[in-house]
């Protein structure tokens, strides 16, 4: 991974965030728990741009948070395009949909709040793109239900898969999350259903395309 300032370079040579996602990470940041958990600009524009290129028209996302990655993944939806994103957190729901609101996707957004290994098997379509960043014990789990709903040539990227360094060390026993990371990079790694690259951006991400 980059060193600060590397990153900071990156940074001031991308994009700048909108202002509505630039309210959004102010907002978060001062008033909603673990704010790390946000994309955040650099991730942000690089979901972006994978759905621009992709142009899907459906896309699921599994961990909504404060609907920063929502917002990016949206802007490459086809005509008529769907995200649906899931997040268990009632509590976010109110600030969420404000900013959908703000960001004017609402019309392109089915926002579910609940456990998404219930709710998953309700949403009965074929997904062009699946995002996967939520507990990350599930992880595997959540990768093996989306799958069958993943058309041909479809992308799942996954989200903190470097886990703060934490991959390249022994978990201890009530590690759960650190293992359920470990466990999906590895039989995502040697999942010949799909091609898969790691990249080392912000806290990793796990790219897979399905053959």
């Amino acid at each position: 991974m980059l060193n600060p300032e590397l990153t900071h370079y990156a940074e001031k040579h991308t994009e700048e965030e909108s202002p509505v996602l630039k309210k959004l990470n102010r907002e978060t940041h001062l008033k909603v728990m673990h704010p790390r958990m946000l994309s955040g600009h650099m991730q942000g524009k690089l979901l972006q741009t994978f759905s621009q290129m992709m142009q899907p028209r459906q896309i699921l996302e599994i961990g909504t948070y404060t609907g920063y990655s929502a917002i990016c993944l949206s802007a490459g939806l086809c005509e008529g395009g769907i995200l649906h994103t899931i997040d268990v957190n009632a509590e976010l729901e109110d600030m969420v949909r404000q900013y959908f609101h703000e960001a004017g996707i609402e019309e392109k957004i089915k926002y579910y709040i609940g456990h998404a290994l219930e709710i998953i098997p309700t949403i009965n379509e074929i997904f062009d793109l699946v995002f996967i960043d939520a507990d990350k014990e599930n992880y595997l789990n959540y990768y093996k239900m989306v799958f069958d709903k993943v058309r041909k040539g479809g992308y799942i990227i996954a989200d903190n898969v470097l886990w703060d360094g934490k991959v390249l060390t022994t978990p201890k026993s009530n590690d759960t999350e650190t293992k359920g990371i470990i466990e999906f990079n590895e039989f995502v790694h040697h999942d010949d259903r799909v091609e898969n690259m790691l990249l080392p951006i912000r806290d990793g991400l796990m790219v897979m395309r399905k053959k």
